[in-house]
């Protein structure tokens, strides 16, 4: 009998234990909600911080091939003269085990200007329907090792099993996925001051809407800023990826202003 992908996954994780895999289930989802980037959780190999990034519609958005990265993340990578050499695999697995995988490999140095390395034609979309996507599933994987940093670092212990996570994104029905704020007495607000909504819960997540009626960073002054925040960060312990759009209601013509995100 043929083991799973998450059965196979897991008896990965025991013998690759410089490793991260991301199962992305729902990845026709990721091209039809037009989501940019895709970011796994940070990992940790020989003390520094990791992250793969996947592109589902190409770095350079032409849809026909599909970019993959290995970030380097942690705060300790700062300032001019930082530097990390390391050797690292990455793959695309089949579902029903881990030979004849598509991967790129090598031994390179992050830096400053450097900070992300990987293959922005990683794959076309043609073989990866063939050959790597199953039940609309596919894995990621990234091997790091003989890493070198110019500099200290702790918190060294080895690890002794791969890590790794699944990323799914869930449909919330059209009924149950608009939160509107009506906001009073708009123009009395000072620059500088910014308002929270009340909370709202969609998905497994709490959010609220925070606004600036006078803009913050480099709209302030004369925009208005609007962003979607998290209020329950703690539950559940892993990243979550949103696609949403922000509006502001047009109450007289019904000409509403909007912009559509994916982060």
């Amino acid at each position: 009998m043929s083991l799973t992908v998450e059965e196979n996954i897991k008896a990965q994780l025991e013998v690759r234990k410089n490793a991260h895999i991301m199962l992305v289930d729902g990845m026709s989802k990721l091209k039809t909600q037009k989501v940019m980037q895709v970011q796994s959780s940070v990992f940790n190999v020989s003390g520094l911080k990791w992250m793969l990034i996947v592109y589902p519609a190409g770095k350079d958005g032409t849809k026909e091939y599909l970019s993959f990265y290995l970030k380097i993340k942690d705060k300790k990578s700062l300032g001019p003269n930082w530097e990390v050499k390391c050797s690292f695999k990455l793959t695309i697995v089949p579902q029903n085990g881990f030979n004849r995988c598509h991967s790129i490999e090598g031994i390179e140095s992050y830096n400053a200007n450097q900070t992300i390395i990987g293959e922005d034609s990683f794959i076309s979309y043609e073989e990866l329907k063939k050959k790597y996507l199953v039940n609309d599933k596919v894995v990621f994987c990234a091997d790091v090792t003989d890493v070198q940093p110019n500099f200290p670092v702790t918190n060294t212990i080895p690890r002794t099993i791969g890590t790794a996570e699944r990323i799914t994104l869930t449909d919330v029905s059209k009924k149950d996925s608009r939160f509107t704020w009506k906001i009073t007495q708009f123009s009395s607000f000072d620059v500088g001051d910014y308002h929270f909504s009340n909370e709202f819960k969609l998905g497994q997540r709490r959010w609220k809407l925070k606004m600036y009626p006078k803009g913050c960073a480099t709209g302030k002054g004369d925009y208005l800023s609007l962003f979607l925040t998290v209020s329950d960060y703690n539950s559940p312990m892993a990243k979550t990826l949103a696609v949403y759009k922000l509006r502001v209601l047009d109450q007289l013509k019904r000409n509403h202003f909007e912009t559509s995100i994916y982060t």
